[in-house]
């Protein structure tokens, strides 16, 4: 394995990861609602996409990137509308005092919720080639050890910002008073739908 190619792998992921957008509120709202357990599943299902289009734009794999972007409309409708709806389901949670762990069918909904969501952005495809060239990591040696080590580090550096958010956010979540929670939990889950009607709106232009 090559280490130094990890290292940037892990770098680029956390660089992909860590501006908080509609999904890292999405992982502030699960994890003030649900517990620890359901921001990392969030956080998770986040860096599992990252690196799937982190490989698809660092290893040059140029038909599939503009089959991708080239269907954003698309996209951008079912993630608008996905965004919304959990806005709306995040706004009307009850949080509660207790941190009993999710379990596991919840736990693989936020996982597989945030998956989706994240690859529901092609656009990010475009971000990565980006760093990648600003990492020196050229497509044109790829192979398929490269691949692996580079999936790895994106994999592990998208999912080192999530971990950091999720117990940095749980640990807020433990000190205040379960009202202030449904308040932040509606405000949060306000901004998350805001998101996806913006999402929306673009498509009228």
């Amino acid at each position: 394995m090559d280490l130094s190619l990890l290292l940037k792998g892990v770098a680029v992921g956390f660089a992909i990861a860590a501006p908080v957008g509609p999904i890292g509120l999405l992982c502030i709202g699960r994890t003030l609602s649900g517990g620890l357990s359901s921001g990392l599943a969030t956080g998770l299902g986040a860096a599992t996409a990252d690196a799937i289009y982190g490989c698809i734009g660092g290893l040059g794999v140029t038909f599939l990137a503009q089959a991708l972007t080239g269907r954003q409309w698309w996209f951008r409708l079912i993630g608008g509308l996905f965004l919304v709806y959990l806005g709306m389901r995040i706004s009307h949670s009850k949080p509660t005092a207790s941190q009993r762990s999710a379990d596991v069918r919840a736990l693989t909904a936020s996982y597989g919720s945030a998956l989706l969501l994240t690859l529901a952005n092609p656009v990010t495809i475009v971000s990565f080639s980006a760093i990648f060239a600003a990492f020196g990591l050229g497509s044109s040696k790829g192979s398929y050890s490269d691949a692996v080590t580079l999936l790895a580090g994106i994999f592990c550096g998208s999912a080192a910002w999530w971990l950091i958010l999720s117990v940095s956010v749980n640990w807020f979540r433990r000190r205040i008073q379960l009202s202030s929670l449904g308040w932040i939990n509606k405000l949060v889950g306000a901004i998350i739908a805001g998101c996806g009607i913006a999402a929306l709106a673009t498509l009228l232009a």
